[in-house]
């Protein structure tokens, strides 16, 4: 397992290019399933999750061949239905490849996922629209089991906004007989663009972007290239970086539109922002205010942002309470900050900051993606020497964040090792 060894107090500077979406990658590799052919997508981010994607879906027989950011896929020979435990387990948006099958293949075996490091997120979203849908589904020996001739259109309402359950559903419903209606669908940037790209198959879908989705069911799609929007999470945590360092960063390749939420916090926080059509510089006083955040649905704070601002607020001068209304136990972090040297007091699903004058080097331990995101941000601003263990996390969603951190003046490196 690899650390990362950060040696704090260097001010970010710089530009800083943000990789193509991780979770609209994971999210269009699967809707290949649904027409036989040949895709080709660019902008593709070089991270574990997209090669446990690929992996999966040549388990299938599908072609998967990699050029740098480039992603070419042929699912002519898909000739199995299954999507075994080993795989699903390493990420649960494997989950995405049951609506495809069912949709195309009239069958799809794919297994439950398992626990995540800050709780579980089920899936009877997914598998009660999938029924609403037609399909006789039984879940035997820890797999998902669907069956149908063709799925038949229906009114489906999420009693809470789910992307992957919107995503699943989209993708079932656009070879389903007839019109299906979602309502109180997900929203997100990688909604949108997964909605896109299934219009650009041939799909008929309507409200792309809004909360309501009908999807006009049709008897085939084609195959159809496009290019990855840029990874809105990614984007914010560089922009933290920059703020919890004092620094001034241009992030570019970004999507200021996706970020709203996160640049309107920012700017709360005392910084100075300066926005383009695809770029962002924020520079930050040696001050930073407390500002309260509240994580909701897009276009809302997002979950995946609550870690990194959870460290930003750690040296704010004065408290802030952030709650996460999305995943309430996701809070695993906070005692790997508390051995830096941060002020949290954790309430059921909010955690109370006070900021202090300095946090301090230690050895601190990733817990999942986001969590490990945060002590890097905390690594960098602390005083001395901190080590981050088990940075594979890191890899499943960041793409080659070492690198591009030391790009802006970050004293930063990759220890490989068997100890950690």
């Amino acid at each position: 397992m690899d650390k990362f060894v950060i040696q704090g107090g260097k001010k970010l500077k710089g530009k800083v290019v943000i990789s193509g979406s991780k979770n609209a990658a994971l999210a269009l590799m699967p809707a290949t399933l649904l027409a036989s052919g040949r895709y080709h997508f660019r902008n593709i981010p070089e991270l574990r999750d997209v090669i446990t994607m690929g992996k999966l879906l040549q388990m299938m027989g599908v072609d998967v061949e990699r050029n740098g950011h480039e992603l070419q896929m042929n699912t002519f020979r898909v000739n199995k239905f299954e999507a075994p435990y080993e795989q699903v387990k390493k990420m649960r948006a494997s989950i995405y490849v049951l609506g495809p099958l069912i949709a195309r293949y009239s069958y799809a075996k794919v297994s439950l996922p398992g626990g995540c490091a800050w709780g579980p997120r089920p899936v009877n979203l997914h598998i009660e629209g999938i029924r609403k849908l037609g399909a006789h589904i039984d879940i035997e020996e820890g797999y998902i089991i669907a069956k149908a001739k063709r799925l038949k259109a229906a009114k489906i309402h999420f009693d809470v906004s789910s992307v992957g359950a919107t995503g699943n559903i989209m993708m079932a419903a656009v070879l389903a007989k007839g019109t299906t209606r979602i309502t109180n669908a997900a929203m997100e940037p990688e909604i949108v663009a997964l909605g896109n790209f299934l219009v650009k198959m041939g799909a008929r879908i309507g409200g792309i972007g809004t909360a309501k989705l009908e999807i006009e069911g049709v008897d085939q799609l084609h195959p159809a290239d496009e290019t990855m929007i840029p990874d809105r999470i990614e984007a914010g945590t560089f922009l933290v970086a920059a703020a919890i360092t004092g620094g001034t960063v241009t992030i570019e390749h970004c999507e200021p539109s996706h970020l709203t939420s996160i640049l309107s916090k920012l700017k709360e926080a005392g910084a100075t922002l300066q926005i383009g059509d695809t770029w962002v510089t924020i520079s930050m006083p040696k001050s930073i205010k407390p500002v309260n955040v509240t994580t909701e649905i897009y276009p809302g704070f997002p979950t995946d942002m609550q870690a990194q601002w959870l460290s930003l607020m750690s040296i704010a001068k004065g408290s802030a309470t952030i709650t996460d209304s999305i995943y309430y136990d996701r809070f695993k972090h906070v005692p790997e900050l508390t051995r830096l040297g941060a002020n949290i007091v954790l309430n059921k699903n909010s955690a109370i900051v006070h900021g202090v004058k300095k946090l301090t080097g230690a050895k601190v331990m990733s817990t999942d993606l986001r969590a490990s995101a945060s002590l890097v941000l905390s690594g960098l601003v602390a005083e001395g020497k901190t080590e981050v263990l088990r940075v594979y996390h890191l890899d499943r969603g960041y793409e080659a964040i070492e690198k591009k951190l030391l790009a802006l003046g970050a004293k930063i490196k990759r220890v490989s090792g068997q100890e950690f």
